[in-house]
């Protein structure tokens, strides 16, 4: 399975993918939603499963990238789950009706991360739904 970690924030990017990684992801990385488009462009021959969309970046923030993916039929049954320091009330209910399917507040713990994996029934180690 593959996964896409997007955010502006390299130190993120690399503790997200290692815990994609050890769940048994093949990760892509991209630091804005723009890249994470061009990203996906690339590799629309092997799609990943799953995109983990910080809010809050340069070029194209990631609930622009929420909306750009709901608008591609390409790209409609990528799982969307925001990871971002956006906790308003209002920011996860547009979050959640643009079309993102979880929403995980930083920071967070291993756990709360793996057990959102779990809740979508993406995690590798305990079978996909």
């Amino acid at each position: 399975m593959r996964a896409l970690v997007i955010d502006d924030s390299r130190t993120m990017r690399l503790m997200l993918a290692r815990q994609l990684q050890q769940l048994g992801y093949e990760v892509l990385q991209a630091g804005d939603g723009q890249e994470a488009l061009d990203v996906l462009a690339a590799n629309s021959d092997d799609l990943p499963t799953l995109a983990t969309v910080d809010w809050n970046m340069p070029v194209m923030n990631g609930l622009e990238f929420v909306q750009a993916t709901r608008k591609d039929p390409g790209l409609r049954d990528l799982t969307l789950m925001m990871v971002t320091t956006e906790a308003e009330q209002g920011q996860i209910v547009r979050a959640l009706a643009a079309g993102a399917h979880e929403y995980l507040i930083k920071p967070f713990s291993v756990e709360a991360f793996v057990d959102k994996i779990d809740y979508l029934g993406l995690n590798p180690q305990r079978g996909v739904a």
